[in-house]
């Protein structure tokens, strides 16, 4: 989006000019899903869609808010008196939660502000909107008011306005891939320790394509909290036997050895996908230093049959793009990417077959579904940044 749309978008609802524009990407998880709240790795990218942002501060106490993507809804109002008053389902409980986390913090933002937003991530795909969101809120009133805040320091908050305001039990992975991520390469994370390494994607002749079942999921709402509890009371029958905090300080061995302390067989399942899932994403930070692209792409359909049977969060959907996928010439593997539930996958490609890659899948999936899935080549990206 070019700067002028930006500026005249905002000149039009607000009828003033902004101070600031910037940018905050989505993601897209190469591999490593479910892991993060586990205390496992991750290995995220930020992708170049995402949310555009402009804004200006106010002389009086209000936040007045405006997406051009819900334009319908006009101007949304409150004041930073009253940013704790919340409705379910309302798209600015994002950016008012990101900033009563920066006033709780006890940072001075001493007057109100005008907030436009202008995305091109598809709403509700599980390429992580509200990351973005949360991101580009704080980085806006971070620089309308010289907090000098540390990107990190502003990833955890989202993490907080996540957790505490929305009401999802998320890891960090979504906030901190959007706000860390740089161009042309991966972020492995360690989410126990937040210790992270940069990788670079050198993907040759090939492409990463975002497949999108085009069905929307609201995470609060779905069986996302569910999951997350399953694990964590795997992890108590654990804490019996073992000393460990996380799911993640598990290798492959000691599941296989321990797991039987498990009481619910469900749990197991759940217990097992996040172990082996957080060995998988260490093996393919490896297979990608290598350049074994065809090692990555086994780990990656490895990935999407764990998170199809044990974890039980893909869907006919997700299930439908994947498999078709694994069937076409070129594809080195797929796999669902995102909490799941519907959303995204995503499937790398041989640069020279994406057209027909597309054709044979859209093809199967409407005739199954009853709908078309959209594509997008996905570019590796840098984190949410100011627009100069």
């Amino acid at each position: 989006m070019k700067k002028t749309v930006l500026k005249e978008g905002f000149a039009k609802v607000f009828k003033k000019e902004p101070e600031i524009l910037f940018f905050s990407p989505g993601r897209i998880n190469l591999i490593g899903e479910h892991t993060d709240y586990n205390g496992g790795h991750v290995f995220p990218c930020a992708v170049n869609l995402g949310t555009y942002g402009a804004a200006t501060k106010r002389n009086d106490r209000k936040i007045r808010f405006f997406s051009a993507n819900f334009e319908e809804l006009g101007i949304l109002e409150t004041t930073l008196d009253s940013l704790d008053e919340r409705k379910k389902g309302e798209w600015i409980n994002y950016p008012k939660g990101m900033i009563l986390e920066l006033l709780d913090a006890g940072y001075e933002i001493n007057s109100g502000a005008d907030l436009y937003f202008d995305g091109d991530l598809p709403n509700g795909a599980g390429l992580s909107s509200s990351a973005s969101i949360e991101l580009l809120t704080g980085a806006m009133i971070n620089a309308l008011f010289g907090l000098n805040i540390e990107m990190l320091d502003l990833v955890k908050f989202g993490q907080k306005t996540e957790n505490n305001y929305v009401g999802v039990d998320s890891g960090i992975m979504d906030q901190f891939a959007v706000g860390m991520g740089r161009d042309n390469q991966a972020i492995l994370l360690d989410t126990n320790t937040l210790d992270y390494a940069y990788a670079d994607i050198d993907l040759g002749d090939n492409v990463i394509v975002i497949m999108n079942t085009n069905k929307k999921r609201k995470l609060e709402d779905s069986k996302y909290n569910e999951r997350r509890q399953e694990c964590e009371s795997a992890l108590e029958d654990f804490k019996t036997v073992l000393d460990i905090k996380t799911l993640g300080d598990l290798s492959i061995e000691l599941f296989d050895e321990y797991n039987f302390v498990i009481k619910n067989s469900v749990e197991r399942k759940r217990a097992r996908h996040a172990v082996f899932e957080n060995q998988r994403t260490l093996q393919a930070k490896k297979a990608l230093d290598k350049g074994n692209l065809e090692t990555f792409g086994h780990l990656m359909n490895a990935s999407h049959v764990s998170l199809e049977d044990d974890y039980e969060v893909t869907g006919i959907e997700l299930d439908t793009l994947v498999h078709t996928a694994w069937q076409q010439s070129g594809v080195l593997g797929a796999r669902m990417t995102g909490a799941g539930f519907g959303g995204c996958a995503i499937a790398l490609v041989d640069g020279n077959k994406v057209d027909e890659f597309k054709e044979k899948v859209g093809s199967v999936y409407k005739e199954k579904i009853g709908y078309a899935p959209s594509f997008y080549i996905a570019q590796i990206a840098t984190g949410t940044k100011v627009l100069d």
